[in-house]
């Protein structure tokens, strides 16, 4: 390595392995994610969060964008935005509303 040290074939492979359950968990939380989107939130609550977080197309943008968007305040988008990531939440966890 840089400081000397003997480095092993093994040590490389080592380093270089993916956590195959590790991917697999967020794979699912993924999924999860996705069908909670449209499950638990309201078509207003699930815009915000996928412009706000970039859901859709990648691109995440602020509150004051996606009020502007909509046609609302950025204080309302944050109220909307907190209760529909609390909704999220709950719904992950399996806690009751």
């Amino acid at each position: 390595d840089k400081e000397g040290n003997e480095i092993s074939l093994l040590d490389v492979i080592e380093q270089q392995q993916i956590d195959v359950v590790e991917r697999l968990e967020i794979c699912e939380n993924v999924r999860k994610m996705f069908r909670l989107l449209e499950e638990c939130l309201t078509p207003r609550e699930r815009e915000i969060i996928l412009l706000r977080y970039g859901i859709a197309d990648g691109r995440e943008i602020t509150q004051n964008e996606v009020g502007e968007r909509i046609g609302i305040s950025r204080s309302y988008v944050s109220r909307i935005e907190k209760k529909a990531l609390d909704k999220l939440r709950k719904g992950f966890t399996g806690e009751k509303n």
